[in-house]
């Protein structure tokens, strides 16, 4: 099958397909994509065609999933480990994560009762990381093989991750705004071992929280700090020629793989696939720039249309970019994207 059909074929199952299964040793997760975005079913699949529920199977403990989750930071979410039980003016931080991509500190607790407030909790959090930065940052290289300086972090990209087994009603909503810091996790595991997490995602309608939260004081020190970042941010003021090449590429790669997600960044754009960063495209006054994650080496590229950043500072991952100013190598440069993908 050549390039052009497999992009097509990609772009008609990125329209079409509601739901899908996806078959590994026998163990088949079922999802349907609701507005909480959550698995509806897990089932186990037989030689004979024939599906058996898996029930699931709750963590007993909140330690439990705490230490999961520290075991395994790079792989679930593709932060750095960096302290469990990190106590700062006498508070108690469940896990103190950093984020290699965004330069940024991750806070994540692990949450039992499901009618605390998330929304007082997270600001809490984000306005003591705020206030107490060398802190973090002492904390950071006392524990890591390189040391950070203050102005190494971006602090307008702090967040903090809520994980549990699940979020009321009032919860998601509560966090459902386009322009906050705090993210929720929902975790489950099933009596076969197996363990779905699923990020919660906002929906594409979501208000600003600066319309309810005006008059708080400790919302007002967070916010002039800490921002969220959009492609609306990063595309503003462009030309409609920019804008335009932009959409065709970012419309190029998320129909590559329909796990695909686009991240906007505070300079550019990320592409990741689960925790796997894909490649970046930053927006330029003249058209974008894109970096592919591929290491040194690796990267097959007939046309010689990249070249090696690998010793030099750049932003995004890996060690080749090219700069783009049309759409006449669109295909062929998406078989170089493809290559980043895993």
């Amino acid at each position: 099958m050549d390039y052009q059909q497999s992009y097509a074929d990609n772009r008609r199952d990125r329209i079409q397909r509601l739901a899908h299964v996806v078959i590994s040793k026998k163990i088949l997760p079922l999802q349907q994509e609701t507005i909480q975005n959550k698995i509806m079913a897990l089932y186990k699949y037989n030689t004979s065609g024939v599906f058996s529920e898996i029930k699931e199977k709750p963590f007993k403990l909140e330690r439990d999933i705490q230490r999961m989750f520290e075991t395994n930071m790079s792989e679930i979410m593709g932060l750095e480990m960096i302290k469990s039980e990190f106590t700062i003016k006498d508070r108690r931080i469940d896990t103190l994560a950093f984020d290699p991509q965004s330069k940024a500190f991750v806070i994540i607790e692990y949450k039992r009762e499901r009618n605390s407030s998330v929304i007082d909790q997270g600001f809490t959090y984000l306005s003591l990381m705020l206030q107490n930065q060398a802190d973090f940052i002492l904390e950071y290289n006392e524990t890591q093989a390189r040391n950070l300086k203050r102005n190494d972090v971006d602090w307008s990209q702090t967040k903090v991750v809520f994980v549990s087994q699940g979020f009321t009603p009032n919860q998601r909503e509560a966090v459902n705004f386009k322009d906050l810091s705090i993210e929720l996790w929902e975790v489950k595991r099933y009596e076969n071992d197996s363990v779905s997490i699923t990020p919660i995602r906002k929906s594409h309608a979501s208000a600003s929280i600066k319309t309810v939260m005006q008059n708080s004081p400790e919302f007002k020190e967070v916010t002039e700090k800490i921002k969220e970042y959009s492609e609306e941010n990063l595309l503003k003021g462009k030309s409609d020629d920019v804008v335009e090449l932009y959409e065709s590429y970012k419309n190029a790669i998320l129909n590559l793989n329909t796990e695909i997600e686009v991240k906007p960044q505070k300079w550019y754009i990320s592409f990741k696939k689960a925790n796997s960063h894909i490649c970046a495209l930053e927006i330029q006054k003249n058209g974008i720039k894109l970096t592919i994650n591929v290491a040194k080496g690796h990267l097959e590229d007939s046309k010689q249309l990249t070249r090696d950043i690998s010793t030099v500072g750049h932003f995004g991952n890996g060690d080749y970019e090219l700069k783009i100013s049309d759409t006449k190598y669109l295909e062929y440069i998406m078989s170089l994207v493809k290559q980043a993908i895993k």
